[in-house]
């Protein structure tokens, strides 16, 4: 991954957890969802319970771990951007929803870390 910008990593990072998502029965829903309430990396379905993931990139540990990362400040972008999600697409509005993380680690980022319900909307 050296030589290339954070975005490209970001990306790369983003489909290496779509694929392990995949591998492990989730179906992608949508990817990159923006608003102006937040973004959503990957909206996936886990049987009837829609997923939203956040995928966090860590080459180094010293910065912490991908959960770590994932501050209350962002886990609230998330949980908005999740509403508007839900509110701009009623066929999910019904749905179970939790809030998992990715994290993948290692200087090639062959670490993968799947946190499921690493947060949810309560206080």
């Amino acid at each position: 991954m050296t030589g290339s910008s954070t975005r490209e990593r970001g990306d790369r990072a983003e489909e290496q957890a779509c694929r392990f998502l995949v591998h492990r029965g989730l179906r992608l829903v949508a990817r990159n969802f923006r608003c102006h309430r937040g973004e959503i990396d990957l909206v996936m379905q886990e049987g009837e319970q829609l997923v939203f993931v956040e995928v966090r990139l860590r080459r180094h540990q010293g910065f912490g771990g991908g959960l770590e990362s994932v501050t209350f400040t962002k886990q609230q972008r998330i949980i908005r951007a999740a509403g508007y999600f839900l509110q701009t697409h009623s066929t999910w509005a019904d749905h179970a929803c939790r809030f998992d993380v990715v994290a993948l680690s290692g200087p090639r980022t062959n670490a993968i870390t799947w946190i499921k319900d690493a947060f949810s909307t309560d206080h």
